[in-house]
C-alpha cells in the first residue's frame, strides 16, 4: 500500500469568517479534520488539513466557490518525547532531500509530522528502514478517531 496521502489545500481569503466558512463547509459534508495547519500573509491563507476524506471535502469546498486543492504528503509517525522528531529529520536531511514544509501534531505517546518533501519515496524507505512509522492512507484519515 502506498505510503503517500493526500493533503486538502485550501486557498482563503485572509479576511473574518473565511476560516469558518471553510469548516463549516467540511463539517456539513461529514469530513473530519485530522490535523490543520494555518499560514497567512496580508491578503491570504492556506490551510493545510488531513482529514477523513480528501476527495469530498474538495468537492465540497469547490462547490462553495473555495479553491481547494489535493498534493501528495507523507506522515511519519515518532514517539512523543524529545529529541524524536530531530532524529527522523536528521535522516531526512542525510539524505540531501528538501522539506518544502511540515506540520505536525501529538496525540498521547505518539506524535505525527505532515512532510511534503521533493522525494517522498526515498524518505518513505529511509523512515521506514530506520525504524519509523510512515502512515498509509487509511491510518492517516482515520487517526485520532
Amino acid at each position: 500500500m502506498s505510503k503517500n496521502i493526500k493533503q486538502l489545500s485550501v486557498f482563503l481569503e485572509n479576511k473574518e469568517g473565511r476560516l469558518n466558512e471553510a469548516l463549516n463547509i467540511l463539517a456539513a459534508a461529514d469530513v473530519n479534520i485530522v490535523a490543520l495547519s494555518l499560514a497567512d500573509t496580508k491578503d491570504f491563507g492556506m490551510l493545510r488539513m488531513i482529514v477523513s476524506d480528501p476527495e469530498k471535502g474538495q468537492q465540497a469546498l469547490k462547490a462553495e466557490g473555495i479553491t481547494a486543492s489535493l498534493t501528495e504528503v507523507i506522515a511519519v509517525q515518532v514517539s512523543h518525547a524529545t529529541g524524536s522528531l530531530a532524529k527522523a529529520m536528521e535522516k531526512i536531511a542525510d539524505a540531501g532531500v528538501n522539506v518544502e514544509y511540515m506540520y505536525a501534531f501529538a496525540n498521547g505517546a505518539k506524535a505525527s509530522a505532515i512532510l511534503k518533501i521533493s522525494a517522498p519515496e526515498t524518505v518513505v524507505d529511509i523512515l521506514l528502514g530506520s525504524g519509523f512509522e510512515v502512515w498509509d492512507a487509511d491510518e492517516a484519515y482515520r487517526a485520532n478517531q
